[in-house]
């Protein structure tokens, strides 16, 4: 039992805090050598050089019944800073029941291509439809409710300069329209930092749907029923040995939802999208891809796995406290059953500091919890692939379209 008290809790531990300060030494290792000329960094300077001519690039996105947004995105993608003559915008709209075709072909006029997807299928297949018929040497992938900062395709397209390049995964802010500071900004802001380090190794684990780019040749279709398409398209384009960086100046925005019910059931969708994206390319746990299977086993598959860490943890902890003299087991026995109890009551509970420490231990124990109830309907193939849109009410600050 102690064995598996302790091995449950240090790989918890590991996947949350050891992984990332192994990130940061190993980083601080390569810049002290390439200050040594060991590590020339011409492929990271290739990688930023602004190219001489710029390709073409087609944005691809999928719409369901966006009527409310698709007027602003539209003219947001319009207004980047990019060639206009080498920049095309394609749009699927899945199954729409709405305005929304009839308002992305007036808005776009001939530089938007709207294609009217029906039945309703899911973003999965309106991707796979759309990408191999663009004109593009590089695939900008959104969404319709992610607004673009007018310099974000520019600086994915620049990354490309570097041939061994497949895949850019761009920057996803997050904004609250009442709150500042909510419990997911701690959270993205470090998944930021662990994307900023994988992508100094080329291997960006799973993409930001809101703003990512591939190379058109290497996009291959992606099964109908795909829950995830933004981990599984990149991750099976850095599983064929090319490079995956992470662009932190391309910046996109996205508004959260205040429904913790919505996004529960978001959270439990991605849970289940995970388990099969891992079914789907195994070839994520090959140790021979080296620095990529050990993100992949750090970052994701012991995240996906914390539920069921964290409840050996407990249940092995029971026996153990009840040996005498464990004062240390019923230590931590007494500190996860208050944990528990307060991520439960919820940040009312408590008044003053604290209350921000227990808003934050309620969204880890909801973000766990949806992924084991994502797992379970994994495992019972209940998942869909469509989803069900989120109603935004404010766009972001600053990138509204000129």
């Amino acid at each position: 039992m102690s064995t598996l008290f302790w091995l449950s809790i240090g790989l918890v531990a590991f996947s949350y805090v050891g992984y990332f300060l192994v990130l940061l030494v190993w980083d601080g290792c390569r810049e002290a050598l390439s200050g040594l000329r060991f590590f020339s960094g011409g492929a990271d300077r290739r990688a930023r050089r602004v190219a001489e001519a710029w390709p073409r690039v087609s944005i691809v996105f999928s719409a369901f019944d966006e009527e409310a947004c698709i007027r602003q995105k539209i003219e947001n993608c319009l207004a980047l800073d990019y060639p206009a003559d080498r920049l095309e915008i394609v749009v699927g709209c899945d199954g729409c029941t709405d305005g929304t075709a009839r308002i992305a072909r007036e808005v776009g006029g001939d530089r938007v291509t709207v294609h009217e997807i029906t039945p309703r299928a899911g973003k999965p297949s309106a991707i796979t439809r759309l990408v191999p018929g663009v004109r593009g040497d590089i695939v900008v992938l959104t969404d319709a409710n992610v607004m673009l900062e007018p310099g974000a395709v520019r600086a994915l397209v620049r990354r490309f300069a570097d041939p061994a390049v497949g895949a850019v995964v761009g920057r996803l802010r997050l904004y609250n329209p009442t709150r500042a500071e909510f419990e997911e900004s701690l959270y993205w802001k470090y998944e930021t930092a662990l994307k900023y380090y994988e992508g100094k190794h080329g291997a960006v684990l799973g993409a930001n749907g809101g703003i990512y780019a591939i190379r058109r040749v290497l996009f291959s279709p992606i099964a109908p029923d795909t829950i995830i398409d933004d981990f599984v398209i990149p991750v099976r384009i850095a599983v064929r040995g090319w490079k995956v960086p992470y662009e932190a100046d391309a910046v996109a925005h996205e508004e959260t939802t205040e429904d913790a019910g919505r996004e529960f059931v978001r959270r439990a969708r991605i849970g289940a999208g995970d388990w099969q994206a891992l079914m789907r390319v195994p070839d994520l746990l090959d140790p021979r891809s080296g620095f990529l299977f050990f993100s992949f086993v750090s970052h994701k598959l012991l995240r996906w796995m914390t539920p069921f860490l964290l409840a050996s943890a407990l249940v092995a902890n029971v026996p153990l406290a009840a040996h005498p003299g464990a004062w240390l087991y019923r230590a931590l026995l007494f500190g996860q059953l208050v944990f528990y109890g307060l991520a439960l009551a919820g940040p009312r509970a408590v008044t003053g500091r604290l209350r921000r420490a227990v808003s934050l231990a309620r969204y880890f124990v909801a973000m766990n919890a949806a992924l084991a109830v994502g797992f379970w309907r994994f495992v019972r193939g209940t998942q869909r692939a469509t989803w069900e849109r989120t109603e935004r009410v404010t766009p972001p600050p600053g990138v509204r379209a000129a």
